[in-house]
C-alpha cells in the first residue's frame, strides 16, 4: 500500500516537471449518454486527474438550512454504499488514488487523481459517493463539529470577520450574502434528512461541468462518463437568480480588539464575458493585482509603511460581479491607508495609467500565465472553470492575445468609466483611529 502511493507520488512530480502549456491540447468528447468533457490526453505516464464541478454551490441551500451543502459535501467522503468512513479511506488509500469534494458559492466540486491500473475501482468508489452516499449520524456529528469549531475560530479572525460583513453589506439577503459554511446556529440545527436533500439538490446533469487530463482515451472517457454519471437525475434545485450588488460608498467599522485593523473595501464590478473585461483585467494588474511594482502596494507600503500587503482584485462571479481589495494596518495608521487608497483610486480614474506601465502589465500577465498549467490536476481545474465560464476550448490559445490587444487609450477610457472612488467602500474590523461608520 505505502509502495503504490510512493509511485502516484513519483508519478505526479514527473508530470509536474513536464512542459506545460505547449503539451495543452483540448478535444471536447461526447459520451453516447450526452455528457460533454474536455479532455487533454497524455500517456506519458499512466495516471489521470478528473475534475468534475456542479454548479450552484452553497448557494442552493434550502431556506432555513444555511451549511447544508457545505456540510454535504464534508460528508461525501465519509463512507458509502457498504463503506463506513474508515472503511472508505482505506480503500483510497490501497488503490492509491486520491478523491477531493470542496463547496463554494457557485459550485461544488470533486477532483479525482488515480492510476492508470486502479481507474476502474477508483470510479467505483467515486461513484458510490454520487449514488450511495451513507450520512451516517456518527459521521455527521463528528463534520458538524469540525465545521462549528471552524465557524468559532472564524468568530475571532479579523479578516473573516471583515469578508464576512462586507458580503452582507453588498449582498443583503441573497446567498452571497452570507457565509456559506452558515452560521453556528443553522449547522447546529441540520438533520440527517437535510443533508440528503442537499445531495439531491447539488447532484444532476443540468448542471456538471467535466475535465480529463492524463492517460485516458476519448473513447475510455466516454465510457468512464456514461459509467460514473449514467444515473444523475436531469434536473435539481433551482439556482438563486442574480445577485443585487448594493454596494455604496463610505465606511463600516466592526469593533473588534486588536491592535491591527483588517479592511476590505470594494466597489460594483464587471462581468467575466463583458467585452471590457480584459481591459479591467490589465488595468487591476497595474493598480493593485499582487505584484510589488502596483501602485497600492507602492503607495501604501513602500512609499508609507502602512502595511505589509495590499493587494485589489476581480470578483466576477455567477450571479454577481464585485471589485475587491484588501489591507491590514495599525489602529493608528488605518485612516491614512484608506485615504491613500481612495486618494489611488481616484487617480486611476481621473489619470489613467501611462505606456510603460500597460507594457509591464501585458508582460508580466502574459509570461505568468503558462505556469498554471503546471500539472494535470491543476490543468484538469482550469478547462473546468473555463467551461463554468463559456468560454472556448481556443481560449488557452488566444488569451494572451487578448490580453496584448488591451490599448492604452481603451484602459484609460475605460478606467474613467469603471472607477468609482465616491462609491467605494471600506469594511474595517478593529479599532481604527479617526474612522468611524458613515452608513
Amino acid at each position: 500500500m505505502k509502495a503504490l502511493k510512493q509511485v502516484a507520488a513519483a508519478l505526479i512530480a514527473i508530470w509536474i516537471a513536464l512542459p506545460a502549456l505547449a503539451g495543452v491540447k483540448i478535444q471536447e468528447v461526447t459520451s453516447p449518454g450526452g455528457f460533454t468533457a474536455w479532455l487533454v490526453e497524455d500517456h506519458t505516464i499512466p495516471f489521470t486527474a478528473l475534475e468534475l464541478r456542479f454548479r450552484g454551490g452553497t448557494s442552493l441551500d434550502a431556506p432555513g438550512k444555511r451549511g447544508a451543502v457545505y456540510l454535504m459535501t464534508g460528508l461525501l467522503e465519509e463512507g458509502a454504499g457498504d463503506l463506513r468512513a474508515q472503511e472508505y479511506a482505506r480503500a483510497l488509500e490501497s488503490l492509491a488514488a486520491d478523491i477531493g469534494y470542496d463547496a463554494d458559492k457557485d459550485a461544488v466540486s470533486i477532483s479525482a487523481r488515480f492510476l492508470t491500473e486502479n481507474r476502474d475501482a477508483a470510479m467505483a468508489l467515486l461513484r458510490q459517493t454520487l449514488f450511495e452516499p451513507r450520512f451516517d449520524q456518527d459521521a455527521l456529528d463528528r463534520v458538524r463539529a469540525q465545521i462549528l469549531a471552524g465557524l468559532r475560530a472564524d468568530a475571532k479572525n479579523p479578516n473573516q470577520i471583515a469578508n464576512r460583513a462586507f458580503a452582507r453589506m453588498a449582498f443583503g439577503d441573497h446567498p452571497y450574502g452570507s457565509d456559506g459554511k452558515g452560521t453556528i446556529e443553522s449547522v447546529s440545527a441540520l438533520s440527517r434528512q437535510d443533508i440528503f436533500d442537499a445531495h439531491e439538490a447539488v447532484f444532476a446533469r443540468d448542471r456538471v461541468f467535466i475535465s480529463a487530463v492524463g492517460d485516458i482515451s476519448a473513447a475510455e472517457l466516454e465510457v468512464l462518463l456514461d459509467e460514473l454519471l449514467g444515473q444523475l437525475p436531469e434536473t435539481g434545485a433551482p439556482i438563486p437568480g442574480p445577485a443585487e450588488v448594493q454596494i455604496k460608498g463610505g465606511v463600516t467599522v466592526v469593533d473588534f480588539d486588536t491592535p491591527q485593523s483588517v479592511a476590505i473595501f470594494g466597489q460594483k464590478g464587471i462581468e467575466r464575458h463583458d467585452p471590457d473585461f480584459f481591459t479591467a483585467y490589465v488595468m487591476n494588474q497595474i493598480l493593485g493585482g499582487g505584484s510589488f511594482e502596483s501602485r497600492l502596494m507602492t503607495e501604501v507600503r513602500e512609499k508609507r509603511g502602512l502595511t505589509y500587503g495590499i493587494y485589489s482584485y476581480l470578483v466576477p462571479r455567477d450571479l454577481a460581479a464585485v471589485y475587491m481589495g484588501s489591507v491590514a494596518s495599525d489602529n493608528a495608521k488605518m485612516a491614512e491607508a484608506v485615504q491613500v487608497v481612495r486618494d489611488e483610486w481616484r487617480r486611476m480614474a481621473e489619470e489613467g495609467v501611462s505606456e510603460q506601465e500597460l507594457r509591464d502589465a501585458q508582460t508580466y500577465l502574459t509570461g505568468a500565465y503558462p505556469l498554471r498549467f503546471d500539472g494535470n490536476g491543476r490543468i484538469a481545474s482550469i478547462l473546468t472553470g473555463m467551461q463554468m465560464d463559456d468560454l472556448p476550448i481556443s481560449y488557452v490559445e488566444t488569451r494572451n492575445d487578448r490580453i496584448n490587444a488591451v490599448t492604452l487609450e481603451q484602459l484609460n477610457s475605460f478606467a474613467a468609466r469603471f472607477m468609482d472612488p465616491d462609491g467605494l467602500h471600506f469594511t474595517i474590523v478593529g479599532r481604527p483611529a479617526g474612522l468611524e461608520t458613515t452608513n
